[in-house]
């Protein structure tokens, strides 16, 4: 059936859209965040195990364990941000593009196991409580507010167009939060003496956790299956796409995420008459970038029963 029509294919190059539109600054500047949070939050993982077991407080190990995590989720998004950047090769058109999805999707299911586990030990300390040190437990997790707070700031900037930046934000915001709690389950605890006070507040520290990580599971999931991102306007881009001068139909249009932060789109249009293809390909190519975050289009060009060449020669 295709093969009398004529096509045209036109490929917005990924360079050049970096000024353009917000969803396009990759992760390239999360170089130094990255570090930073690495660290800090390593050395404050090994100080707050330490004291957890010193003390006996679960709040204090679960809330390590969840340090621990977020080390991890910092290290997957970092590798990803630097392997989205890898050139394309022959075998690997896309370069490793995918691989920021995929660590966003590790990163959920990891933090998943990390919860179950915490919660496993809480509802077993609940059964058999054990005597827990509050004085330790309230300066750790003070010092744990103040980093996840500083991890958090570094990444403010970038949670809105990356899946893996929002992923550490996340965990830092949460962690903050979490150790928080920490502290008045340290002070309750000093002053009641109440030992349930510490595995129900790592309880609480799992709900948290589950209810940031479902957001991450279920978007990451969608990414990795090749779903529309998030906050692209299909119907907006249906419209542009259909309202295009000569166009009558358009068929097989594709939205899907090449890596957290880039957007491409395929679809085949029905034109009546456009031997001018490559202004009218590159216009439209130009538009999506800046209007709908699409840092990758590729459109071909069908006119409905009439080939541009009769004569079964494609003029390109």
């Amino acid at each position: 059936m295709a093969q009398g029509h004529h096509h045209h294919h036109s490929h917005s190059t990924t360079h050049e859209h970096s000024h353009s539109h917000s969803h396009a600054h990759g992760p390239a500047d999360y170089n130094r965040a990255f570090l930073i949070g690495i660290v800090l939050n390593t050395a404050f993982v090994i100080l707050e195990a330490a004291y957890g077991l010193i003390s006996h407080s679960l709040s204090l190990v679960a809330d390590a364990g969840h340090n621990l995590s977020d080390v991890l989720a910092l290290v997957l998004a970092w590798v990803a941000s630097l392997l989205v950047r890898k050139k394309a090769t022959e075998l690997r058109t896309y370069g490793y593009r995918r691989s920021s999805i995929l660590a966003a999707l590790f990163n959920a299911l990891f933090l998943l196991a990390a919860i179950a586990l915490i919660a496993w030990g809480s509802i077993s300390r609940l059964i058999h409580p054990q005597p827990v040190d509050g004085v330790d437990v309230i300066w750790v997790a003070a010092v744990g507010i103040l980093i996840n707070a500083l991890t958090a700031l570094l990444f403010v900037s970038g949670r809105r167009g990356d899946l893996n930046v929002r992923g550490a934000f996340l965990h830092m915001a949460a962690d903050a939060g979490v150790s928080l709690g920490v502290v008045i389950a340290g002070i309750v605890i000093s002053a009641t003496g109440w030992l349930w006070v510490d595995p129900v507040v790592s309880l609480l520290i799992v709900l948290v956790i589950g209810i940031s990580t479902w957001g991450l599971l279920k978007d990451s999931l969608n990414m990795a299956l090749d779903s529309v991102p998030p906050g692209t306007d299909i119907a907006a881009i249906r419209n542009y796409l259909t309202s295009l001068p000569w166009v009558k139909s358009m068929h097989d249009l594709h939205i899907w995420g090449m890596s957290t932060t880039e957007t491409a789109l395929t679809a085949h249009l029905v034109v009546t008459e456009p031997c001018n293809g490559d202004e009218f390909l590159q216009q439209a190519a130009a538009e999506l970038r800046e209007q709908f975050g699409i840092g990758h289009t590729t459109l071909q060009l069908e006119i409905g029963d009439l080939p541009c060449a009769l004569d079964g020669t494609d003029t390109v």
